[in-house]
């Protein structure tokens, strides 16, 4: 009954404007309103912003906050309803509606330099590409994909109303717009008496501390499973819910446009960037497919593994203790299976993916860069400058810097940190920064510790027999791998415990540091974490890569941890080299951070999601109001991308860093990625709040962090094929060692070891029992050389060519990284002449209106003039 005369009061007053009101809103209240909409009573005005409060004991001080707050926001412009307590879920919130009038829009729309479209843009579009029909499963219905017109656009000027394109002022702003501009008066937006002017009180985000109001957010526009019974509401949430947070669209392309004209900018360019690392994994996830098919494909010709895992040969090769006392003797092919098994990532496949992955890093980060500069201009971004964000100073700042100077830029005094103060925060910050990185490498070092004590535990099960007490642990599992095993998941647990840490110590010394704006702020936290957790996830990866098995020595001169004293000798790898041990590492340590993270992101936010959603449709609609609604949903922090950036940066570094070791750790990320998108656009779509949209021109400072990373992971994967990897060595043997004329690798493993005379043995080494004599991982000279137990040349020359190797890798990936560098560039040239074209045709239609404006002013003044000569 409501909606006929709600939309002839709509069509009067646009025409009239005399239609009396409180009659509207009498008979409305009379006949009931559906409250699951998002305008005031009179079904007219659209509210742009809620703020939410409730009475407690300190009521008097906050209700005359509020009052003064709300008062001021009046004198901006802005429209407020209140809705009583009693009319809540609760009944206890009050509910504040904001309404930002067409007035109040144009002026700060032209404070903001918003871009709005005033022409139809005339620039063709791309054409269609060849076989485009093979995409057609993965595409989106166009209104989905497209919600908007393509038109030229120019910074608001309000001056100027009648050059751009405006149908209908209450829709000529989109939603997002208006809540941006109403966030922007909110956060500048005094509490204090007109007689006292206190800097200190301005602002809702410092109401929301002190509790004065509990919650401030725009509103979704419907729900998210079904479209908004009101025809002028856009129900963008139900679209992009249906298009795009269900996990069935997994295969679908993603509505950026949509998810841009929706939630803004800054989250639409993070949904962007998460879309195109997936499209890329994809590649790298193929390519680490096929080295790993490769290992397969080629068990059978391994003649390294052959020789460990023959009686004849591994059988009869007995190897010296690999710990102390505790430890047996131990035959070569008790470590058939961990052979097997290198080979399978240990292979020729493996360096041509490494370069691959060198060159793929490059590939991706400039594509990357040409996608951005197409959204740039796609999204009227190109103009865009973060001066005012840059200049924005914190609340917090201002409270804690009682001191004030003038700003040269804008000429007005402003609250300043003295320079002994800020140093001393500084040196304040890094000796806490370098004191949590040194627990760091003590908890490393203690997982070393343990898995010494551990190994010498399973070695001291089979020192009696290793070839029957062997399978008391297992037929699959030696004493390498089960210690490997358990220190890596131990590793995993302190990662977990030291995460929780971490972040509370990053933002507790980036709040004592004070940083002057949000954007520093940001800059400042991004920088920390990206730091802890990179020592955190990446350390024992590194030791095992680079530092386990390097500094063993030799029986009867061997290094010890902590000295002699400790009994705990320096780990050795194993006869196929360490790389399965940093295989095992990696995959523990990345794929249970994946599973955490979405049992966090997904399984967690599934109970609330069930329990909000039985709610919500349990009320009718009339009872429970959209902004209740969104008041009972999360608020999305400023950190909510902060973190799901960190997130997918820390996977990036596992699959280059390390990826030489493990060619299906891309895979493992493409499936997590995968499930990624879709769990939070879920998110976004269903458990948050809408966020207040804002604008960003890129990535910021992850994309600098991504950029060392992909330089670093050249060189680590250079040092792991070179001295983790056994690929050198083998290739040395068989191009310079093997015996006879024909170039094979049999007896490579003979040749890989080196002997030691057990009776020259110190007792403390000594084991009960044991054999004469013993062989060890090395290049030395036997015993009764006159240069015994000393490196042999073959030694100098692995070295050599590990040196060599890596000097080449580096130099041929770096070479054809800069090449594929200036050969891509960064906006692409179509871009480029839009950008022009558009640029040129915003000033030919300014001058156009400004030529057209003067001849009606010079008009309008000669017209009486003549009127007057003539009479």
């Amino acid at each position: 009954v409501c909606l006929p005369l709600i939309h002839f009061y709509n069509a009067h007053q646009k025409q009239h404007k005399k239609f009396p009101l409180f009659l509207m809103n009498e008979f409305i209240d009379k006949l009931g309103q559906n409250r699951d909409s998002v305008y005031f009573r009179d079904g007219v005005r659209r509210i742009d912003f809620v703020l939410s409060y409730v009475d407690d004991k300190d009521g008097d001080k906050k209700a005359e906050r509020r009052r003064e707050f709300e008062a001021n926001l009046e004198k901006a412009g802005l429209e407020l309803e209140t809705e009583d307590k009693s009319e809540s879920d609760d009944r206890k919130t009050y509910y504040l509606k904001i309404h930002a009038p067409w007035e109040v829009l144009a002026t700060y729309a032209d404070v903001l330099k918003i871009k709005v479209p005033f022409k139809a843009s005339d620039i063709p579009k791309a054409r269609e590409v060849p076989l485009e029909w093979l995409t057609h499963p993965f595409r989106l219905p166009d209104n989905i994909m497209r919600p908007e017109p393509d038109y030229f656009t120019a910074p608001f000027d309000k001056s100027k109303v009648d050059f751009f394109l405006i149908d209908d002022k209450d829709t000529f702003f989109p939603p997002s717009t208006r809540n941006r501009i109403v966030y922007y008066i909110l956060t500048r937006c005094p509490y204090y008496k007109e007689d006292r002017k206190e800097k200190d009180k301005t602002g809702i985000n410092r109401l929301l501390n002190n509790g004065t109001y509990t919650s401030a957010y725009p509103l979704h526009d419907c729900k998210y499973w079904k479209k908004a019974q009101d025809m002028q509401c856009e129900s963008e949430r139900y679209h992009l819910y249906r298009y795009w947070a269900r996990f069935l669209c997994f295969y679908k392309e993603q509505p950026l446009n949509l998810i841009k004209k929706y939630y803004g900018e800054k989250i639409g360019i993070y949904f962007a960037w998460l879309g195109f690392y997936t499209e890329m994994l994809f590649f790298a996830a193929v390519m680490g497919v096929i080295c790993f098919v490769y290992g397969v494909l080629s068990y059978e010709d391994n003649i390294t593994s052959k020789e460990i895992c023959d009686p004849q040969i591994g059988g009869g090769i007995v190897m010296c203790p690999l710990c102390d006392k505790k430890c047996s003797y131990w035959k070569l092919n008790s470590t058939c299976l961990s052979s097997w098994q290198s080979h399978l990532f240990d292979n020729e496949g493996t360096v041509f993916f490494a370069i691959f992955m060198g060159i793929w890093v490059t590939l991706f980060l400039e594509f990357w860069k040409r996608r951005q500069a197409r959204l740039e201009y796609e999204w009227d971004l190109v103009d865009f400058e973060e001066e005012q964000q840059q200049l924005q100073i914190r609340p917090e700042y201002e409270l804690k810097c009682t001191g004030r100077r003038l700003n040269r830029i804008t000429q007005e005094m402003e609250p300043y940190l003295p320079f002994p103060s800020k140093c001393a925060r500084f040196c304040l910050s890094g000796a806490t920064v370098l004191f949590w990185t040194c627990l760091i490498v003590a908890c490393i070092m203690g997982v070393i510790a343990y898995r010494l004590a551990v190994y010498a535990a399973f070695a001291s099960v089979m020192k009696d027999s290793p070839t029957s007490k062997i399978q008391l642990v297992g037929s699959l599992i030696t004493p390498q791998l089960a210690t490997s095993v358990t220190a890596s998941c131990i590793n995993f647990v302190i990662i977990l415990i030291l995460n929780f840490l971490y972040e509370h110590v990053a933002i507790w010394i980036t709040d004592m540091e004070i940083p002057k704006t949000h954007l520093e702020y940001e800059n400042k936290l991004t920088m920390k974490m990206f730091m802890f957790q990179f020592v955190n996830y990446y350390s024992s990866c590194f030791y095992v890569a680079f530092f386990k098995g390097k500094f063993v020595g030799y029986p009867g001169n061997y290094t010890y941890m902590f000295g002699k004293w400790s009994k705990l000798r320096n780990e050795e790898c194993a006869p196929g080299g360490c790389l399965i041990e940093l295989t095992t590492q990696l995959l523990i340590v990345m794929a249970g951070k994946q599973m955490v993270g979405n049992v966090q992101e997904a399984l967690l936010p599934l109970l609330r999601n069930w329990w909000g959603s039985r709610k919500g449709r349990s009320h009718p609609e009339s009872a429970y109001s959209r902004w209740e609604q969104d008041h009972d949903l999360q608020n999305f922090s400023q950190f909510g991308l902060f973190y799901e950036y960190l997130e997918m940066v820390i996977q990036f570094g596992f699959i280059t860093l390390f990826v030489a070791s493990f060619p299906l750790a891309p895979l493992l990320a493409l499936f997590n990625n995968i499930l990624e998108v879709r769990v939070d656009a879920w998110k976004f779509t269903t458990q948050f709040r809408r966020p207040v949209a804002a604008k960003a021109r890129n990535i910021g400072a992850w994309e600098e962090i991504l950029n060392v990373v992909a330089i670093l992971s050249v060189v680590t994967n250079a040092f792991i094929m070179a001295f983790t990897s056994d690929m050198i060595p083998r290739l040395v043997y068989l191009y310079a060692y093997h015996p006879g004329s024909e170039a094979t690798m049999r007896g490579y493993i003979t040749n890989s070891l080196s002997f030691y005379n057990i009776s020259q043995i110190p007792e403390s080494n000594l084991p009960e029992a044991g054999e004469n004599p013993s062989c060890y991982r090395d290049y030395r000279y036997p015993p009764g050389h006159e240069k015994q137990y000393t490196h042999n040349m073959q030694f100098w020359h692995i070295l050599a060519a590990k040196l060599a190797f890596i000097i080449i890798m580096e130099h041929v990936v770096f070479v054809v990284k800069f090449f594929v560098a200036w050969l891509i560039p960064d906006v692409p040239t179509e871009v480029k002449a839009r950008i022009k074209r558009e640029r040129f045709l915003v000033q030919e239609y300014l001058h156009n209106y400004e030529v057209e404006k003067l001849k009606m002013h010079l008009f309008s003044n000669e017209f009486p003039q003549k009127l007057c000569n003539s009479a």
